[in-house]
């Protein structure tokens, strides 16, 4: 040993002990003849397993990815890996943790939950013998069945994917849908991309004056309304176009009058057919060139008669003559930051039918044909997203295609209307727009008095609740007139509605109406009030029922001018 133990020889010649070279094959011999009792024993104390160093329990070893009941039982013959996933040789994380509360992992342990503290209370005796309890009738509840959903209703109900129901891993999340604020109202078809919304309204009823006149017999009626919304569906520029259209059809037929004293005929204020058809549509485009500047478009076209009672309507009419105004737009808006300015042209034509006389003969219109030519500034400047105040200024001219009418008089004029308002959006209970201003109109006929007035313009939205809607309506013209004379009409209506709804699907609303006509250059002046209700029920989305009742009166300086109507309507209206 003593050699063994020494420092060898030098570098490139070290000599060895004849012990070391036979060390090996004593250790070989020795496994050899222990290899068959002492397999079995070496095997069942490795997965026995030794005691702790710490705990003094035998904490038996077993391959990774076996549970405590497979250790438990485990063969120590081989089982056959043929169709098995390759094993893991790891050490999985915490298994030199030990039940002194090492963890390899160096994770902290949680303190334990201490129950609540609870404060002594004193309760109160319980008595040893309870009273005799009172004998009452035992009410057992009736408790209804639960209603599970059947097979035969779930079995062949669709699954959703998962993209839709927003189960796919990586997918954000969607987009929550919006509350229809209108669950009655129309669906739309799509077209391309365009959202269309068509319509039709048929209706029934009774007129107790359709002529407007003083002492104005009554008449049954029907009316067929269609209309049509389309809008696009673009990222960039848009394009609305609405049209509206009806068809008013009476059972009366006016035969005229005669003067019963010397049997000569009366000229009658009422034509021998008094149906009238109407039609009002618009085309709206808008293009944007860039994020501040935009083209705005729009091309309108109106079909119309003269109303009913008006003083414009000739006498032995066969029918109303139809009259139609069509015209276009054409301008820019430009934005700077929070300031907005736009410029807009306008051209519209105003053409009128040749009137048809009851005894056959043609009566030319042509004197009330004209055209009008206007141009519009407006700016306006976003204090807030709910307050833009503007300025804005309308000069216009109108020429006739005859230079003197019926009556020789020149009617071509100039107007301008300057008026200053502001959009507003407040807390989302009051929407619209309001201004104020003033309006006036020369006349190249001396004999015609310029028309000079203020002027209210008002679209007013109140929401006090989620069930009424407020509306109020306020508008200031100039129109034309045939009476010889007179320049011109300043007309001022407003209107108010309270709309409620009892029910989603039943709805009613209260109109009020009043206007004034003050014919310049006479002492005539015209008060019309309007009083109404309407009440619609909703069947679905497709299927609406109304009924209107409303009555009008007209009050007015000129002599037999007056007169009162009561108007009774019941319809359908079918829309998608």
């Amino acid at each position: 040993m003593s050699g063994w133990l020494e420092p060898g020889p030098p570098r490139g010649r070290r000599k060895r002990h004849r012990f070391g070279r036979a060390l090996p094959a004593a250790i070989l011999l020795a496994a050899a003849a222990t290899s068959d009792a002492g397999a079995q024993a070496l095997t069942s104390d490795l997965f026995n397993g030794q005691p702790d160093s710490f705990s003094g329990q035998n904490r038996p070893l077993r391959r990774i990815g076996d549970s405590a009941q497979q250790t438990a039982g485990m063969d120590t013959s081989t089982p056959s890996r043929i169709g098995q996933p390759p094993p893991v040789f790891a050490v999985p994380a915490g298994t030199g943790a030990s039940s002194m509360g090492y963890d390899s992992l160096n994770r902290k342990k949680r303190p334990p939950r201490r129950k609540p503290a609870v404060s002594p209370t004193v309760l109160p005796p319980v008595p040893t013998t309870k009273p005799p309890a009172p004998l009452l009738p035992m009410v057992v509840p009736v408790v209804p069945p639960v209603r599970l959903p059947s097979a035969m209703t779930t079995a062949n109900r669709p699954k959703l994917a998962p993209a839709i129901l927003g189960a796919v891993e990586g997918q954000p999340p969607r987009r929550r849908l919006t509350v229809d604020d209108d669950p009655f109202g129309p669906a739309g078809i799509y077209a391309g991309t365009f959202l269309v919304k068509p319509a039709i309204e048929v209706w029934t009823g009774y007129d107790s004056n359709p002529g407007r006149i003083n002492n104005g017999k009554g008449s049954w009626l029907y009316m067929i309304a269609p209309e049509l919304l389309a809008a696009s569906n673009w990222e960039r520029h848009s394009v609305i176009a609405d049209l509206r259209g009806s068809f008013t059809g009476y059972s009366m037929r006016n035969d005229g009058g005669c003067d019963c004293s010397t049997g000569t005929p009366v000229a009658s204020p009422l034509p021998v057919n008094i149906d009238r058809p109407d039609f009002t549509g618009a085309v709206k485009g808008r293009w944007d060139v860039t994020r501040d500047t935009r083209i705005n478009t729009d091309a309108r076209l109106r079909v119309f008669t003269d109303n009913p009672g008006s003083p414009n309507i000739q006498a032995n009419l066969q029918r109303y003559p139809i009259a139609t105004s069509f015209g276009g737009t054409l301008g820019a808006t430009q934005s700077f930051n929070r300031f907005e300015v736009t410029a807009n042209g306008l051209v519209d034509r105003t053409v009128y039918q040749q009137s048809t006389l009851s005894d056959g003969t043609k009566s030319s219109n042509r004197d009330r044909d004209y055209n009008q030519y206007s141009g519009l500034l407006r700016g306006s400047y976003e204090v807030m997203p709910q307050l833009k105040p503007f300025v804005e200024a309308t000069i216009d001219r109108r020429e006739r295609d005859l230079e003197f009418d019926r009556y020789g008089y020149a009617r071509n004029s100039s107007g301008y209307i300057v008026r200053a308002g502001s959009t507003f959006e407040l807390s989302r209970l009051i929407t619209g727009e309001a201004s104020a201003g003033y309006s006036s109109r020369s006349y190249e006929d001396p004999r015609l008095r310029d028309i000079s007035g203020f002027l209210v313009s008002a679209s007013l939205i109140w929401k006090p609740t989620g069930l009424t809607t407020v509306s109020f309506n306020a508008l200031t013209t100039i129109d034309e007139t045939t009476l010889p004379g007179v320049s011109g009409v300043l007309s001022r209506s407003y209107s108010a509605q309270v709309e409620h709804a009892f029910r989603r699907y039943l709805i009613g609303t209260l109109k009020f109406g009043y206007t004034t006509a003050d014919y310049d250059g006479s002492d005539r002046f015209d008060k019309i009030y309007s009083v109404g209700g309407d009440l619609v029920y909703k069947f679905t989305r497709d299927v609406h029922a109304k009924l209107q009742l409303r009555h009008d009166w007209l009050n007015s300086t000129a002599t037999g001018a007056d007169y009162q109507a009561t108007l009774f309507m019941l319809g359908i209206r079918l829309q998608r």
